[in-house]
């Protein structure tokens, strides 16, 4: 709307109007200021850097692929309807769909209806039922080493997390700055342990010509490392292999690394998930805390509660005593601080639920053996498949491996092989996630197998 004219305000005599008259004068006046100074800032504004037609990215390349999660990327762009996904580390139902646990969703659903629940921030430690139930799930309720309080546990970002909040904890404050790490491992160990500040170096682990564990190299390497390195440890169904030592063969380690004072680093993924008990899977790492010496721990919930993407997982340490501990927990605060303040709540919530009731623990525990015990049956039914097709070579070895994952002894150009030809798609390394087959699928795999196997002599 315009202001009102002048000539409007000529014709009224009150004082009133004379003074509206006035008021309108000023408004008019300071308008036609500002709309002029607009316009002469937006004529003085220089054109920034970042206007112009190239990013100040432009200079990035593509990054490639993450060798695991690329597999299934190249598998979502496949229109093919026989493909098969068998890179993905995430546990399948027999019908190929992700499974959400019945006592997870019990308890989400008494979280949701509980109205004095609320979003505050949790303490940079995280909750702490959730913390001294971890503790107690992997060391043993009566953990020497717990009841002295000499466990420092802080809720992380899931495995991963964990593993990056102790590589920084160790390289800000351990004095060796060097971790072996078994061959082959993980695909993302070597990069969180580099970017926490550690030197990476690799120890021997599997033996392709026998695809078990190559004990002698293990020995061999890890008693030339020097003295007071980290040594990191899978506690069970080591990943990607599926190969683990017996339990005399990790005495034999124990000694080793105690005797050389080499700190012990254990990845826990798998507790209850491999062989079906959380008893059984939790050995090795209770036979290196009940010598009284000390350990790191990362400790993840993604696999054996099917909390993928909740991303729930705890950072133990183990101290000498109590005042040490003490100690440890301060100067972790400030290693988490500045990376994620603090953790989020909702999962951590869920697993500290089922761990502190009998009844949803003991529910728990039920639905962890068949998970297990449907990736056993996987294994023997793709054995049998092999043994029935006549396929060149021994196989004994996917019946042998344990956990999620089977190192089949494939080769690069056997995968790419059995990708082309039969829609099947595992890491280059030849190694397959047993939860991603079923009773229908084996019988396409074991062809593939066979096929590729075949075509190679």
């Amino acid at each position: 709307m315009r202001p009102q004219s002048n000539n409007t305000c000529i014709n009224n005599t009150s004082y009133f109007s004379s003074s509206s008259c006035s008021i309108d004068r000023r408004i008019t006046t300071l308008s036609r200021h500002l709309l002029n100074h607009q316009m002469a800032s937006v004529d003085s504004i220089s054109v920034s850097p970042t206007a112009s037609s190239d990013s100040v990215f432009a200079h990035l390349l593509p990054a490639p692929e993450d060798p695991i999660l690329g597999v299934t990327v190249a598998y979502n762009k496949d229109p093919s309807p026989v493909k098969l996904n068998l890179g993905v580390g995430a546990y399948r139902t027999e019908e190929g769909k992700p499974l959400v646990l019945n006592v997870v969703r019990r308890v989400e659903q008494q979280l949701v209806n509980e109205a004095s629940r609320n979003k505050e921030y949790l303490p940079i430690v995280g909750v702490a039922d959730f913390n001294k139930l971890s503790a107690r799930l992997i060391f043993g309720a009566d953990s020497p080493a717990i009841k002295e309080n000499r466990v420092t546990t802080v809720q992380c970002l899931s495995g991963t997390g964990s593993l990056r909040v102790g590589g920084e904890f160790l390289a800000r404050h351990y004095h060796q700055k060097t971790i072996y790490l078994p061959q082959p491992t993980w695909g993302n160990h070597p990069k969180i342990f580099n970017l926490a500040g550690l030197s990476v170096k690799t120890y021997r682990y599997y033996a392709p010509a026998t695809r078990g564990l190559d004990f002698e190299g293990l020995l061999e390497d890890l008693g030339s490392a020097p003295s007071g390195s980290i040594v990191l440890l899978h506690a069970c169904a080591h990943n990607p292999t599926g190969v683990d030592p017996t339990p005399e063969q990790w005495e034999q380690i124990r000694q080793l690394l105690r005797s050389k004072a080499l700190l012990p680093f254990f990845d826990s993924a798998y507790q209850g998930f491999a062989s079906g008990s959380l008893d059984v899977d939790a050995l090795p790492v209770r036979l290196f805390v009940a010598d009284g010496g000390e350990l790191l721990l990362a400790q993840s919930y993604a696999k054996n509660m099917g909390l993928y993407g909740e991303r729930v997982g705890a950072l133990s340490i183990v101290s000498k005593s109590a005042d040490v501990a003490s100690r440890v927990e301060s100067q972790v605060k400030l290693v988490v601080r500045p990376m994620y303040s603090n953790p989020p709540i909702h999962g951590a919530s869920i697993v500290a639920a089922i761990l502190r009731d009998r009844d949803l623990y003991n529910e728990w525990t039920i639905e962890l053996m068949a998970m297990a015990d449907r990736i056993i049956s996987m294994r023997q039914q793709l054995f049998d498949a092999l043994q029935s097709r006549g396929t060149p070579g021994d196989w004994s070895h996917i019946i042998k491996q344990i956990g999620m994952f089977t190192f089949t002894g494939l080769n690069t150009e056997q995968v790419s092989f059995m990708t082309k030809e039969y829609h099947i798609y595992l890491t280059s390394d030849g190694r397959i996630s047993m939860a991603g087959l079923s009773s229908k699928t084996v019988p396409h795999l074991a062809d593939a197998i066979h096929a590729a196997v075949t075509r190679a002599l």
